[in-house]
């Protein structure tokens, strides 16, 4: 069964200062809760372009596991899309698009997942709801802290779901 992600939040920033930003990889680490045990191993700096492979460890749970990702998509400053290759998911489709809205920019983050071994895998879902709910409010806190500092209430959280049959 196919789940689905969406997260948008608004910044009164210029849409290429805040592509600018997720186009940097190591900025990843700096928005993923410290609880995820979330590590590059690619080495830095990573040129960010289509096709273009990364590697990471995350901890689930006492067990780190590696996750593999391709940058599938690559559409400065509009938008960019990373595809899981190896990792805990069956399926893992992230798109991240950025918008132009009166006085800044929306970021909206779009993933579609499946759970490995389905449907015996759709019996985690709650876990795995609740860990992405915490993953993404997480991120949508870090991202207005670390790009607007003591500006960061500023910022607008427009949406987050996590549910399945969610189309945007």
């Amino acid at each position: 069964m196919w789940h689905h992600i969406y997260s948008e939040v608004e910044l009164p920033l210029e849409r290429a200062q805040v592509f600018e930003f997720f186009s940097k990889a190591e900025n990843l680490q700096k928005i993923t809760p410290d609880s995820v045990g979330f590590e590059i191993l690619t080495p830095l700096p990573i040129e960010m372009r289509q096709d273009a492979f990364i590697d990471y460890r995350i901890g689930l749970g006492p067990m780190p596991l590696k996750w593999r990702t391709l940058i599938s998509v690559w559409n400065p400053p509009h938008e960019f899309a990373d595809e899981q290759i190896k990792g805990p998911y069956r399926t893992w489709i992230h798109r991240h698009r950025f918008e132009e809205v009166d006085g800044g920019t929306r970021i909206i983050d779009y993933v579609r997942f499946e759970l490995p071994l389905t449907p015996l895998g759709d019996v985690a879902v709650p876990l795995i709801y609740r860990q992405l709910r915490g993953i993404f409010t997480h991120r949508n806190r870090a991202v207005p802290e670390l790009l607007l500092g003591e500006h960061a209430g500023d910022a607008k959280q427009v949406a987050l779901d996590i549910k399945p049959g969610l189309r945007p």
